[in-house]
């Protein structure tokens, strides 16, 4: 099932604090101050200049301070205001206080509205257009607003521009002397579990978002899907240039049947990488392709030649929606009562073609735009060259020998310490190791080098390999490090888009294949985990936040977040920030 975009979270940094004891989770939807004196503000990392627009805010607790606001972009084109934090520029903040009273350019007016407290929810609603803000409690709108009919707003005409450039709108919160609020953009009406009954669970008037109360009509979640379409993206979505056509994520449980449709991917995938969460099976880790054919199977998690099944077993059909399964017959697909979840690229849409970039023919089926090739090529007893279709210098790949003999899957990502040498052992936890496997040479832009006579990569002769092959695409996926810092507030790594897959992999020292996405773990912080090169069930425990723009570790478990350790990682989106207001 697609996502319904990346909805708006807390900004990474702060916007205006005094003390140093304001602390995030949830995500960064939740903020606190833990410290008598100290109080700090925070605003939404989406903020548009039109519009109508909903969120809500649960109170956690009550401290000195507590705003729900919606303030300006400071610092577009005011060259006087622009490192002044919200509420504090000329037209700059509208807000509701727990003590009833109003907040406008940081001036407070006695309104008699509602006061509030730990346990209460406070809506807002802002017409940008018509320059209108209506503040509501627990379903009860202030000042017997209606915002759905544009009536009785807390506050009108306020300036919308700097000069000739729009203003952009946050909705932002203020919290002291240990406050502490959660905020909803439309990810989870239940505040993080903080509620747990009365909850609508409401969609915005585009069915977008999770609410506590009912958005007035035509009053959006702040989601990148929400916002307005680019001239350059077909509102059609008839081409594959954008990434829910590209990856996604479904999960299915097993019927033990003779077959079973997933669907819900909304493209016809070419690898299908299953793994089963709630059994540990030898055979739960495989990678069927559509270069290879459905009856053939690989298992990440083992050196095993591929596996070849009957018409009627295992792996049915890739579909226009998702998959078919068949019975539980050999590797573990279809077993009954065990749920599953399968990750899913798509490359050429099962068509091939043969690539003579290299001294190796290929038979390669690839998507540049998704970032994602497949690549099969029978080894000459030579040190040569086999094209990958990528268009681009690929940033992570991995390579099977799937024929005669059990050999280990050989990876190269892109920060291996030395990228003429470097490689990992895919089916195993080892460290980086370094030798000749790519023949001293970097892959390029067309080809991937392997050495001569190397059984894992380019036997003597007449052996045939496969290889998968990633490269970031901007907005999309991305591969990169980080330094682990050993402790809970690990590091926050940029992506640029709300992960739905990240994988983790220790550089220097033994650590697994780790993995975590968004349709196991709905929302932050995610704590299932999953490993490719292990057979083990799916465990909890391990906390990371996917965030509009990145992770953030919320561990400090070793594998994730060892001090001082080099960290490998790769991530994909399925509705990033680049093209998320096509979704």
């Amino acid at each position: 099932m697609a996502s319904s975009g990346n909805f708006a979270t807390l900004l990474n940094g702060l916007l205006y604090q005094v003390g140093t004891n304001t602390t995030y989770s949830l995500g960064n939807l939740k903020y606190q101050s833990s410290t008598s004196g100290e109080y700090s503000l925070q605003a939404s990392t989406l903020a548009p200049s039109s519009g109508k627009w909903y969120a809500e805010m649960y109170v956690n607790t009550v401290g000195n301070l507590n705003f729900l606001c919606l303030v300006g972009d400071v610092g577009v084109s005011d060259t006087t205001n622009r490192d002044a934090y919200p509420n504090r520029t000329s037209n700059g903040g509208m807000g509701y206080a727990q003590t009833g009273f109003v907040r406008f350019n940081n001036s407070d007016t006695s309104s008699g509205y509602s006061t509030y407290t730990t346990g209460d929810i406070i809506q807002i609603a802002f017409d940008i257009d018509n320059t209108k803000v209506w503040f509501g409690k627990n379903n009860t709108w202030q000042n017997s607003g209606d915002p759905a009919n544009g009536t009785n707003a807390s506050y009108t005409n306020w300036t919308t521009t700097y000069g000739t450039l729009p203003r952009h709108w946050h909705v932002a919160g203020n919290i002291g002397n240990t406050g502490a609020n959660t905020f909803n953009f439309g990810g989870d009406s239940s505040f993080g579990g903080a509620k747990t009954s009365g909850s609508a669970n409401a969609s915005d008037s585009n069915s977008v978002g999770n609410f506590f109360y009912t958005p007035p009509n035509n009053f959006l979640a702040l989601s990148s899907s929400n916002l307005p379409l680019s001239d350059d993206i077909d509102p059609a979505q008839t081409d594959d240039d954008y990434p829910s056509k590209q990856f996604g994520v479904v999960t299915y449980t097993g019927n033990g049947g003779a077959s079973q449709s997933i669907t819900g991917l909304g493209f016809q995938p070419d690898l299908v990488w299953l793994k089963q969460r709630s059994a540990s099976e030898a055979y739960s880790n495989n990678l069927i392709d559509s270069t290879r054919g459905r009856s053939k199977t690989l298992y990440s998690s083992r050196a095993d030649a591929e596996a070849t099944s009957a018409s009627d077993r295992d792996f049915g059909t890739f579909d226009s929606d998702g998959f078919t399964v068949l019975d539980d017959y050999n590797t573990n697909m279809n077993q009954s009562s065990i749920t599953n979840v399968a990750w899913c690229w798509r490359a050429g849409g099962g068509v091939t073609s043969s690539n003579t970039d290299g001294s190796i023919t290929t038979t390669v089926q690839s998507s540049t735009s998704g970032g994602f090739s497949i690549s099969k090529y029978t080894s000459n007893g030579s040190g040569q060259t086999f094209g990958h279709g990528l268009g681009a210098t690929p940033d992570w790949f991995i390579i099977k020998k799937i024929d005669n003999q059990a050999r280990n899957w050989m990876s190269w990502h892109k920060d291996v310490s030395t990228t003429t040498t470097g490689y990992f052992r895919f089916n195993t936890d080892n460290a980086e190791e370094n030798d000749t496997l790519w023949n001293n040479t970097a892959p390029t832009s067309s080809v991937i080098s392997v050495q001569k006579d190397t059984t894992e990569v380019n036997s003597p002769s007449g052996d045939s390999y496969i290889c998968y092959a990633w490269r970031g695409i901007e907005g999309f996926s991305k591969f990169g490090k980080y330094t682990g810092n050993g402790n809970a507030d690990g590091p926050f790594v940029y992506t640029g888009f709300r992960p739905r897959l990240i994988f983790v992999k220790l550089r220097n020292s033994a650590g697994d294949w780790w993995i975590q996405d968004t349709a196991r773990s709905t929302f932050n912080p995610l704590s299932k985990y999953i490993a490719w090169n292990r057979n083990d069930a799916e465990a909890t425990g391990i906390d990371v936040d996917f965030l509009s723009n990145g992770f953030k570790i919320r561990t400090s478990s070793g594998d994730f977040n060892s001090s001082g350790a080099t960290i490998l990682y790769g991530a994909w989106g399925d509705v990033p920030t680049k093209y998320g207001n096509t979704f």
